[in-house]
């Protein structure tokens, strides 16, 4: 049954071979990994003015000198990353790059910020998504949480299905976006240079403001620079590309710069020249769209598309999330289940850890993940920053061909990047100050888990110095529960297998019930010993694991090894197994820790 429910939900298993049948081409990458950097131009533009504004609206002229700011700041980092591409073509990005280039720990940094950076990604966007929702529908308002846990858990359940799929899907929204901006910035330009618009709703550009400062404008541009999360994702998720991938990757991304400077550009414009003003119960893009269009039927077709791609920016955080994941894992500083592929193909456990976490914070947040905006940012400039001073370090080392404008590029964009985690850091300290304290630990955990992992490989290497304990005999615990066939056939394999001892072991709560299975027992099974121990306190462990110590400590001392073997029947449905085999579970999970203890379960199959 729940093998059928799983292949409803995420469809048959692929074959390995398969494999280059999941790649992506460029119009579904572009869709999928560009939907998070795409979806910030509804936000970005918005946090410039937002900062302007606590000076007045007359301020509202810089927001152009600062998106030609953040415009130079994309262009840096598109070329980085066209540069980071072609020089680590297996993908890894940011963690890879700092890693190789800077050392161990900046790595970690770098990988670190990604991971969280891609969680908060699903759940900043799943949320705001979510209020573009109920914001059309006041009445849902108060389930933010579970309408947003259910777009999580239908997003998850698409990744899982593998990518080629879930791009297939995802696209068509994406474009959507980008054809519906396109639309609203070209109709409101035809307006602004047709004299549609009044001249007197914006303050002329070079107009003097009082109170405007330097520090003012830098806050400004980082607020607006964070319009450019997601730019990273493409050089993660390299492998996901049809060959050759590293040609099809930069492709992409340089598609992406291009649709992210037009549409960014062209709403911080529109915006100035209409002169419109931040509202705390109304985005900019639907006050534009209003004014553009009036409230039509173009005004809900830009606001449904703007919601969608909200929500479907999470699936670059699905996208990147695995593939970051298997790399830290393949280097040993995560769990190694997520470097396995799923049933589809896909890393299907770093899809669904991604899922589940991100479920999480929106529910400890209350769907209110404005605080975690800010966090988001600079979780994302902290390995842009390690990234371009890695291939800094690199392309000094190395000096290839032309290298002097490659590092020219990677020195512009460290610098910018730089200035604008610094920025971040010092204007929204007391949203950001937990990345100083949780990346810390992050690494640390990191360290530990590689710690782990290269000791048990140096216990299990069969070259290791220390000899391996001859084993003389073996002594067999058959735990009883009574005379049954589940019993007779646990004993039956336990003769089979030449043991120098077998003891059965009955549990009694009653003295009366002790001595009547004693005599059963000698008439049934008079070969075979049995020792019989009193519960008093009504527990099955805790008498049967003191008489395994008892056996084992007189065992070890002839090199003998002691063995449970647990009776187990195993009904004919599934569901059944919840009416029954509570106490051998109880018994494996005590004994699987026990120093050379082995627990095998020994099952006997119902037929009805």
């Amino acid at each position: 049954m729940l093998s059928s429910v799983k292949r409803f939900l995420i469809g048959r298993p692929l074959k390995s071979t398969e494999l280059g049948e999941q790649k992506l081409n460029k119009t579904k990458a572009l869709a999928i990994l560009s939907s998070d950097a795409l979806s910030s131009v509804a936000y970005g533009p918005e946090q410039i003015l937002i900062v302007l504004i606590t000076v007045s609206a007359a301020a509202f002229w810089y927001s152009i000198p600062i998106a030609v700011g953040v415009l130079f700041l994309l262009l840096a980092l598109i070329l980085s990353y066209r540069q980071i591409i072609y020089a680590y073509p297996h993908g890894g990005g940011a963690y890879v790059v700092s890693k190789q280039n800077l050392g161990e720990n900046p790595g970690l940094i770098a990988g670190g910020s990604l991971l969280v950076d891609y969680i908060l990604t699903v759940a900043v966007s799943v949320s705001a998504g979510t209020d573009a929702i109920t914001s059309a529908f006041p009445a849902l308002h108060e389930h933010n949480v579970l309408i947003a846990s259910v777009l999580v858990v239908f997003i998850t359940l698409l990744n899982l299905r593998g990518i080629t799929e879930s791009a297939s899907i995802l696209a068509y929204p994406v474009y959507l976006f980008v054809l519906a901006l396109f639309i609203l910035i070209g109709v409101g330009l035809y307006h602004t240079f047709t004299g549609h618009v009044p001249a007197d709703l914006h303050t002329p550009v070079g107009t003097p403001v009082a109170g405007i400062s330097l520090f003012l404008l830098l806050r400004a541009f980082a607020s607006g620079s964070s319009a450019l999360t997601g730019v990273e994702a493409i050089s993660n998720a390299i492998p996901n590309f049809k060959s050759p991938a590293p040609k099809n990757a930069a492709a992409t991304l340089i598609a992406m710069g291009l649709l992210l400077a037009i549409l960014f550009s062209g709403i911080v414009y529109l915006a100035y020249y209409y002169g419109i003003t931040p509202k705390e119960e109304e985005t900019v893009v639907s006050q534009l769209a209003a004014e553009t269009f009036g409230r039509n039927f173009m005004y809900y077709f830009i606001q449904g598309t703007t919601a969608m791609i909200l929500v479907l920016a999470a699936n670059t955080g699905y996208s990147a999330f695995p593939l970051l994941a298997y790399n830290l894992a393949k280097d040993k500083y995560i769990a190694r289940m997520f470097t396995m592929r799923g049933d589809r193909l896909g890393y299907s456990n770093g899809i669904i850890f991604l899922g589940i976490t991100s479920i999480l914070l929106i529910i400890a947040f209350r769907g209110q993940t404005e605080q975690l905006i800010p966090l988001y940012a600079v979780g994302v400039f902290i390995p842009f920053t390690l990234s371009q001073t890695g291939m800094l370090v690199k392309w000094i080392r190395e000096k290839p061909k032309g290298w002097q404008v490659k590092l020219t590029i990677n020195a512009i964009g460290a610098l910018i990047s730089f200035l604008v985690m610094m920025t971040f850091f010092i204007t929204k300290f007391p949203q950001v100050w937990s990345v100083l304290i949780f990346l810390p630990l992050l690494v640390f955990l990191f360290h530990r888990i590689k710690k782990h992992y290269e000791a048990v490989g140096d216990q299990l290497r069969i070259t290791t110095c220390e000899p391996a304990v001859p084993i003389e005999g073996n002594v067999i615990i058959v735990p009883v529960a009574g005379i049954t066939h589940v019993v007779e056939n646990s004993l039956n394999y336990a003769k089979s297998l030449s043991a120098d001892q077998i003891i059965a072991v009955y549990i009694a709560f009653e003295r009366e019930d002790e001595r009547i299975f004693e005599e059963k027992w000698k008439k049934w099974q008079p070969d075979v010993r049995l020792v019989t121990l009193h519960s008093y306190y009504r527990s099955i462990i805790h008498p049967l694991t003191k008489f395994i110590d008892t056996v084992q400590h007189k065992a070890e001392e002839s090199n003998y090894k002691v063995t449970v073997l647990i009776p187990q029947f195993i009904p004919k449905k599934s569901w059944h197994n919840i009416l029954h085999n509570q106490s051998s579970l109880l018994i494996r999970a005590f004994l699987l820790y026990r120093r050379d203890v082995i627990v095998t379960t020994v099952p006997y199959h119902l037929k009805q």
